[in-house]
């Protein structure tokens, strides 16, 4: 069962009226202390979260073994000293000196015994050692190298080691398995550490573990309404907010003209058509769907500007390299759509099924395609057990920064088994060069957009705003800004 950070809702109430800055009026602002406002994080348990502000906090607290960057192939070491393979099928990976924050050694063990853990889990970051990694050895060589051996060559080991649920657990939290407490207060290796506990509903204070002249030494987190805490930073009592409300899109570029961000979240949904979906097995009709799909009319309605109309199947954060011609099937054309749904010769009613997640976008996807395409679509969330006879929304949350894991995510889905599809991805995973692997992955990518088992819909991405004095407001896609880099 996953561990989530829940309070009731009048406790919150209570708890944010007495934090300090949401008083009538700014307060002195102290030098190398910055507040930053952020939504409650669903957990701090860095191998479970998926949310933007759970990974906002983690992402301060850890330091992954590498940054990886799909559109180049390019390894930027950080835990790690390098992370080397020569035949792809094992590799090594050797560590820099480092200690969690409270005192013990970060060793090879440390990560072995983590990532056995994760394993052994249902956790977000699971699917990355049991589908995508498949290790069949991981050893600890000696205290600072660590020996993969996996089942087949791949070139996506430095990616899936780059992802930040991957990061080493201390021994104390290993050895009991409270990983309730542990996200309560988490420790980690990376700049900042956590003072005292996690208070949920307010908030906590991040420190500086070593002098790093210029940065900011003391970072307060604070928990609140995304709407409250943009105004704050208005009238100067807040320095950041991490979230912008739809209400305030447009706003933000005349209020924080030159300081504000918008960056790509490993977040995106889709429209998948399964095996059981019969009467969509004509491409024809999935294109149908696709061209009578309003993108736009989604943003701006139910997804709140909080996400971009999809260019591709792959969203920013996983896209390698350029994306050679238009993505057809994401654009919006209503009469071409119904053309081709009358030539496919589809008649009678139609049903988008979604699962447990808030089912506002699926119901207005299903309203814009009943309009667009004549025909009466409805959106029926799906029964337990079944399988759906219908497209399906579907959102995918990455967990890593590997084209490879989506691709492989939307295929399971529709139980799409096209041979060439599967022979492109293959080669991308194997080659050599992370050029050809871009332009590999991007063969995959249109063979799949041809077929139409998933239709691409939207991307999400996350806002920021700060005032005047925050400098170095950095972002990168799974830690939105980097916390560790802030200055005043």
């Amino acid at each position: 069962m996953r561990s989530r950070l829940l309070v009731p809702l009048t406790l919150a109430a209570v708890v944010a009226a007495g934090l300090p800055g949401c008083s009538s009026s700014a307060e002195p602002a102290q030098p190398g202390v910055l507040s930053v406002g952020l939504g409650e994080p669903g957990t701090l348990l860095p191998a479970d979260v998926t949310d933007p502000s759970g990974r906002l906090v983690t992402g301060a607290l850890w330091t992954p073994l590498a940054d990886y960057d799909p559109a180049s192939g390019k390894v930027t070491p950080r835990a790690a000293e390098s992370i080397a393979s020569t035949d792809q099928a094992t590799w090594t990976v050797r560590l820099r000196p480092a200690r969690f924050h409270d005192g013990t050694p970060v060793t090879a063990q440390s990560y072995v015994d983590t990532w056995k853990a994760i394993a052994g889990h249902h956790w977000a970051s699971t699917p990355l050692l049991t589908k995508s990694l498949r290790a069949r050895e991981i050893t600890a060589v000696d205290a600072k190298q660590l020996r993969i051996v996996l089942d087949r060559p791949s070139n996506q080991v430095p990616a899936w080691l780059s992802a930040p649920g991957l990061v080493p657990l201390p021994a104390s939290v290993l050895k009991s398995r409270d990983w309730n407490g542990f996200a309560r207060h988490p420790i980690g290796n990376g700049p900042l550490r956590l003072e005292g506990d996690w208070q949920s509903g307010s908030g906590g204070k991040l420190v500086r573990v070593a002098a790093d002249p210029g940065r900011a030494k003391k970072i307060e987190l604070r928990v609140g309404n995304p709407a409250e805490q943009y105004d704050d930073v208005k009238e100067g009592k807040l320095d950041v907010a991490t979230s912008v409300p739809g209400d305030r899109h447009e706003a933000m570029h005349a209020d924080f003209a030159d300081r504000h961000a918008t960056w790509a979240l490993p977040r995106a949904g889709y429209l998948v058509f399964s095996a059981e979906a019969t009467r969509f097995a004509d491409p024809t009709v999935r294109h149908a769907f696709a061209l009578g799909t309003d993108r736009a009319a989604l943003e701006s309605g139910p997804l709140a500007h909080q996400a971009d109309a999809a260019k591709g199947l792959l969203p920013p954060v996983v896209a390698p390299g350029d994306r050679s011609g238009n993505c057809r099937p994401c654009t919006f054309d209503g009469p071409a759509a119904k053309s081709l749904l009358e030539q496919a010769g589809f008649t009678g009613d139609a049903a988008v099924y979604y699962d447990s997640f808030d089912s506002t976008w699926p119901q207005a996807l299903a309203e814009g395609l009943s309009k667009t395409l004549g025909i009466s679509v409805t959106a029926q969330r799906k029964a337990t057990g079944g399988k759906p006879t219908g497209p399906s929304a579907l959102e995918v949350k990455a967990v890593s920064p590997s084209p490879a894991d989506l691709l492989h995510a939307l295929a399971d889905a529709a139980g799409y088994t096209d041979a060439g599809f599967a022979a492109d991805l293959n080669s991308a995973e194997t080659t050599a060069s992370p050029e050809e692997a871009a332009q590999l992955f991007r063969i995959a990518e249109n063979q799949a957009l041809r077929d139409l088992p998933a239709i691409p819909l939207w991307t999400g991405h996350g806002h920021a705003v700060w005032a005047a004095r925050v400098h170095d407001a950095v972002t990168t896609p799974f830690a939105g800004i980097d916390l560790t880099r802030l200055r005043d």
